[in-house]
């Protein structure tokens, strides 16, 4: 099996959309692209019953593939870790039940293997998690009622970069904000293999407005393509700068 990259969306929020398309759907669509999307909902340190709102937490995660996690601000930090975890685990086991498949039939998955046999094929894809590359693509709702999680949101997203950093595979990160001023999401750090500069630029971010979630995940989707493109486009002027 080739080593390949593996895409995520992480989406942290608190509450659900109130404007633009149905999220899971979008979230679906983003899926069938390749990319996992991940959720997590924020609660408040009182709340001792899950909101309505943010049973859309789940339905986006299932419909986009991912992991999804409800939890209180004091444990984000770990839980942003252990989602992007099991999130890459879950998409690579099922790249490993697709080629099993086209070996072994359609009738067969991992659960199928004999004990032994799934406890070797569980060590391929550990070892394929810490070689891939992963991208992952922070989208941070910033409407209003999330203005006093904004700090922890900050600080989890510096431990994951820290925690990744002992993989072999190289990490990408880029974190984008909903709503935006003028556009459904906007850019608050552009790819990069670490995370420790957002100290810089997270007390700037201002929350507000409305919750946009579906079209945010939309238009996140894009960013994957656009540093594709950009990347090729930046490769052809060197090859070309060389030959001349």
């Amino acid at each position: 099996m080739k080593k390949g990259t593996l895409k995520q969306i992480l989406l942290i929020t608190d509450g659900c959309s109130n404007k633009g398309e149905d999220p899971a759907a979008t979230a679906s669509l983003a899926n069938q692209q390749g990319i996992t999307v991940n959720v997590i909902g924020i609660l408040e340190d009182d709340q001792s019953e899950q909101p309505e709102g943010l049973k859309e937490v789940e339905d986006i995660a299932l419909s986009g593939g991912g992991v999804s996690q409800l939890v209180y601000k004091q444990a984000l930090s770990q839980t942003v870790q252990t989602v992007t975890k099991q999130a890459m685990t879950q998409t690579l086991q099922g790249f490993v039940n697709k080629e099993l498949q086209q070996i072994l039939g359609q009738d067969q998955s991992l659960e199928d293997l004999e004990p032994e046999k799934r406890g070797e094929v569980m060590e391929v894809v550990e070892d394929m998690g810490e070689t891939c590359d992963l991208e992952v693509l922070v989208l941070v709702d910033t409407s209003a009622s999330m203005h006093d999680k904004l700090p922890t949101v900050k600080e989890a997203l510096i431990d994951l970069s820290i925690s990744l950093n002992s993989r072999i595979g190289r990490n990408r990160f880029c974190i984008f904000n909903f709503p935006g001023k003028r556009k459904d999401i906007q850019k608050v750090l552009d790819w990069s293999p670490a995370l420790d500069s957002i100290s810089s630029i997270f007390p700037k971010l201002t929350s507000g407005g409305i919750t946009p979630t579906g079209p945010a995940i939309r238009e996140a989707m894009y960013q994957f393509g656009k540093k594709t493109l950009l990347r090729s486009l930046r490769d052809e002027d060197e090859s070309g700068m060389e030959e001349a």
